[in-house]
């Protein structure tokens, strides 16, 4: 599984490319990816508390598995989980640190 920003270029090993952003991101254009799961994202409460800073990391990333065990989250969990039995799968975010984003925690938890 690979993580990446929405704005890098595609690249052949990316696979399936799956937008796991509750929002869609500025200046792309619809049909850039294969799959968007925006209820696989933190929700917006989550998104504004946190704000990227990394001292909340741990705690965002308690309250955010938390989340994902709602119906419609899990249910999107699991369409990721599909993905990836199919093949590579490339989690793409419009957020700029992807390794204190929301993409970490996915990756880390369909491991």
């Amino acid at each position: 599984m690979r993580l990446r920003r929405v704005y890098d270029e595609v690249e052949p090993g990316d696979g399936t490319r799956v937008l796991v952003d509750r929002i869609w991101p500025r200046g792309v254009r619809k049909g850039s990816f294969d799959e968007w799961l925006k209820d696989v994202a933190p929700s917006t409460e989550l998104r504004h508390w946190y704000g990227h800073d990394p001292d909340k990391f741990t705690e965002f990333r308690r309250r955010y598995l938390a989340e994902l065990k709602a119906p419609e989250q899990a249910a999107a969990l699991d369409q990721l989980r599909s993905l990836q039995q199919q093949g590579p799968v490339t989690l793409l975010t419009a957020t700029k640190d992807v390794e204190i984003s929301h993409l970490e925690v996915l990756a880390k938890l369909l491991q």
